[in-house]
């Protein structure tokens, strides 16, 4: 049989010719053995011959077009079995030669990305040719808004192979507001070889046998294909979808922002400083006006049985000093007067302060100490009144202010009852032994009228 070749999706055909030489009626069986067998037929399969008589047979040749047959030389056997002597079995052979053909199978994925300024894409390549091919990638657009790379830029398959690469996509700038823009490009995957072989051939050859040999004619059929850079397979068409960093609803809050400052310092802010002057005005002339400073003693005794308290008197600082304050209204004089009180933990103290003969004090402030931390309760009275009961381990200084003076006259007290639960660590970092709260109480201490 002569060499023949085939291209994958087209048909050949070569003959084979049998001849009996023997002295009794034969009858042949034709079997095609080897690689090229699942697509290749003898027609006919089954010969009877008479003695000194030949008959051609053809051999027919369909490969498909598929990566599972590869290209190049495969070789071709046809056995001829006689029936009444099979030990005269003979197996000719000859070699086809299966050509190439280049197709890529490639995908995309996503076709469509979206981001503020870079973007990812993954190519999926498949060799779906017969033969070795080294892909290459390649990205662009019209424009050159884009920079676009692959990786790796190109890659070996054979056939039935598969292969990914990845593509980055980056906006040559950023899209501060407005809508998105699309920016649209191309993906190929092509040969990176820059030429290809082109076989054209026709063999045949006619030949003859003994009686237990065989003869072949045959005729090959044209091999296909195409010369230089190819891209095997369509571009893909993509689109990078650039979002802007600032999107309209942003703006307009924005906006809404800016509008609302420019109200508040063109019409609100300039509203609200008068009102409050207005009211500081109306409280300095409510005010009585400053008069001499009294002496002001607190009670003899200010401590009970479990504590210690020492009281000054309004009029007089915790030092000793004045108590005169640019603050006196008319009427009276603003002073203050502090109770120190220390008590052991489980036990009840008191201290006192008490408003001296003939006098009457407006009181509006008082500040609570609790410097140490400690637990416990304690509770604050003007006169026959409970001002407040707080719990000592919710504060270390506590101030309260009154617009409207609180008033008590003379012999009445301002009184501060400590229950200590547990003795708080001061700054020094050691538990103190005792509790040891301060109340300071200031305000207007006038003549009694």
């Amino acid at each position: 049989m002569p060499r023949v070749s085939v291209v994958p999706g087209g048909t050949a055909t070569t003959s084979l010719t049998v001849r009996n030489d023997g002295d009794i009626v034969e009858a042949y069986r034709l079997e095609v053995v080897g690689d090229c067998a699942p697509w290749t037929t003898v027609e006919p399969e089954r010969v009877s011959l008479y003695p000194g008589t030949s008959e051609t047979v053809t051999i027919r040749l369909a490969p498909p077009r598929s990566s599972r047959v590869r290209a190049g030389d495969v070789p071709l056997a046809v056995r001829v079995l006689p029936t009444e002597r099979p030990e005269a079995v003979r197996v000719p052979e000859t070699v086809v030669h299966v050509g190439e053909f280049r197709e890529l199978r490639a995908e995309l994925v996503p076709r469509r990305r979206r981001g503020w300024l870079r973007g990812r894409y993954r190519l999926a390549v498949r060799n779906e040719g017969n033969a070795r091919v080294r892909v290459a990638f390649a990205a662009g657009q019209q424009g050159e808004e884009l920079r676009l790379a692959f990786q790796p830029t190109a890659q070996d398959l054979e056939p039935g192979e598969s292969a990914e690469a990845g593509l980055r996509v980056r906006a040559g700038g950023p899209v501060w507001f407005g809508t998105p823009t699309t920016w649209p490009f191309t993906v190929t995957a092509g040969d990176a070889r820059d030429t290809r072989d082109t076989r054209d051939g026709r063999d045949g050859a006619d030949g003859t046998g003994g009686a237990d040999g065989a003869g072949a004619t045959g005729e090959a059929a044209e091999a296909a294909g195409t010369a230089g850079h190819e891209p095997v397979h369509p571009p893909l068409e993509a689109e990078f979808v650039q979002l802007p960093l600032l999107p309209r609803w942003l703006l307009a809050l924005l906006a809404l922002l800016v509008a609302l400052l420019v109200a508040w310092f063109a019409l609100v802010r300039p509203a609200v400083r008068s009102t409050a002057k207005e009211a500081a005005d109306e409280v300095v002339q409510q005010r009585p006006a400053p008069t001499a400073a009294p002496s002001a003693r607190p009670s003899g005794d200010s401590t009970r049985p479990g504590g210690s308290g020492a009281t000054t008197a309004p009029g007089t600082g915790g030092d000793g000093g004045t108590g005169t304050r640019p603050g006196a209204t008319g009427g009276g004089q603003q002073g203050s007067a502090t109770i120190d009180l220390e008590t052991a933990g489980g036990r009840t103290a008191t201290g006192t302060y008490t408003v001296p003969a003939g006098k009457a004090f407006g009181i509006t402030d008082i500040v609570v100490a609790n410097f140490q931390g400690d637990e416990g309760v304690m509770t604050i009275g003007f006169g026959d009144r409970k001002i407040t009961t707080i719990a000592l381990e919710t504060f270390r200084n506590q101030d309260y202010h009154w617009v409207t003076p609180i008033r008590i006259t003379e012999s009445q007290t301002v009184t501060v009852q400590v229950t200590c639960a547990k003795p708080g660590t001061p700054a020094t970092g050691r538990r103190a032994e005792k509790c040891h709260e301060v109340l300071n109480v200031s305000g207007v201490l006038s003549d009694l009228r």
